[in-house]
């Protein structure tokens, strides 16, 4: 079945003339609607940065953290506890986008200290919600996976949501992006990271994997162990990369039919290597066909030296290099060819929420063919730019995603 809305180009205001900084510091700032943000601190900071200058980036928002820190301190945690925790929250938002855009030195200590105190920050705001959140590290095979328990405070078993991010997300961020707006409608949710994600990259120096079944399995086991959580009504909810990582689960171990409820792909992807090699320059691209794995190494290299590198280009491969753990361009892209569900789409034999943003140009043109390839048990949804929903993921039009997303969840589980 099909649910979409009335298609619209539409322009958005650009916040910055770099266009991955225009989206990164809207994908800040769309925090706002969940706690994470404040427009006007946002906005204050971006006047400050300076296109392609990512060192301009990190002070912007390390400085604005350091001004919330100020203002988190001189509150009464005990006095008012939602005063502080928007503060803590609204510090680790703006320390997690502060160390964005330093991947390519892995040497950059602030790679690891920004993010701890990013992690001190949250887990402060975590403390202080009503059903405070719950940190937990489950035993996988080969690595541990660093979860999030949240319970929306309703009595009795409640249907849960187990989320993930994409390709350089934080589950810390997922509070922002939809776990508060699940928890409002009386769901419990279990964020999550596996390998190559933020947190287990760091910690355990584990890079991706594209066998997210390995990962998904001990979070469900967990879930269902739980008191609190109805057994039947278990959503599995994928972010950007994520929603070809939770595709993947869903299809790759049939064991998971009966103890999953629904998919929702936010957006759908189903080839993440083609997307990859669709940015290559074509000299890149063919050498990259041609084998070549010296040639191709060196070419990158070279490529991402040069001041006329773009943000787009020059980030997505230094923080790939990174989050794979790999220092050779052609092992990275290589790997990135492993993530394409294939024939494998249709052992998915649950209902499938399949997420579209009209104007995606990170991940473009793959969430049709993905319901389309689940058939009847998917519902696709294309969220248009007339609404300002248009941007990868719908950046910045959260509200509206969750409305149709839980909506629909809660329609699927309410048949159980």
């Amino acid at each position: 079945m099909t649910s979409k809305s009335n298609p619209q180009t539409a322009p958005m205001l650009h916040l910055s003339p770099d266009p991955s900084f225009h989206f990164e510091l809207l994908r800040a700032i769309s925090t706002a609607s969940y706690q994470g943000a404040d427009v006007g601190e946002v906005l204050t900071a971006a006047a400050s940065i300076q296109p392609g200058d990512f060192e301009s980036y990190y002070t912007a928002f390390y400085s604005l953290a350091l001004r919330v820190r100020k203002q988190a301190s001189a509150i009464d945690p005990h006095k008012f506890p939602v005063s502080a925790r928007n503060a803590y929250f609204r510090e680790a938002t703006y320390l997690r986008s502060a160390e964005f855009y330093l991947h390519g030195n892995w040497d950059d200590e602030r790679i690891r200290s920004a993010w701890d105190e990013h992690r001190a920050a949250f887990d402060k705001a975590i403390a202080l919600l009503p059903v405070p959140g719950e940190r937990a590290e489950l035993r996988a095979e080969g690595f541990h996976v660093p979860i999030i328990f949240y319970g929306c405070g309703r009595p009795g078993r409640r249907p849960i949501i187990i989320m993930c991010n994409g390709y350089d997300g934080a589950q810390e961020e997922l509070y922002h992006v939809a776990v508060e707006a699940a928890l409002s409608r009386g769901i419990n949710v279990i964020t999550y990271e596996g390998p190559g994600q933020p947190t287990v990259r760091r910690e355990q120096g584990v890079g991706f994997t594209h066998q997210w079944e390995r990962v998904v399995s001990v979070v469900i086991d967990y879930a269902l162990a739980r008191d609190d959580v109805q057994l039947d009504a278990v959503g599995l909810w994928g972010y950007s990369l994520g929603g070809f990582l939770a595709a993947r689960a869903a299809a790759m171990e049939p064991r998971f039919e009966p103890r999953i409820a629904a998919v929702m792909a936010i957006d759908g992807v189903s080839d993440f290597g083609a997307a990859v090699l669709e940015k290559f320059p074509p000299e890149l691209l063919t050498l990259f066909k041609s084998g070549n794995k010296e040639a191709f190494d060196q070419a990158v290299t070279s490529a991402l030296s040069s001041p006329a590198a773009p943000t787009p280009f020059r980030w997505a491969i230094e923080h790939g290099l990174w989050a794979f753990y790999t220092k050779s361009p052609f092992e990275w892209a290589t790997r990135c060819l492993d993530f394409k569900l294939g024939d494998a789409v249709h052992h998915i034999g649950v209902p499938f929420f399949v997420a579209d943003a009209e104007n995606d140009d990170l991940l473009p043109r793959q969430a049709k063919g993905l319901a389309d390839a689940v058939g009847e048990l998917a519902t696709y949804h294309l969220f248009s730019a007339e609404d300002g929903a248009g941007e990868h993921c719908s950046i910045g039009a959260s509200v509206l995603q969750n409305q149709v997303v839980f909506d629909w969840f809660q329609d699927v589980v309410s048949r159980k």
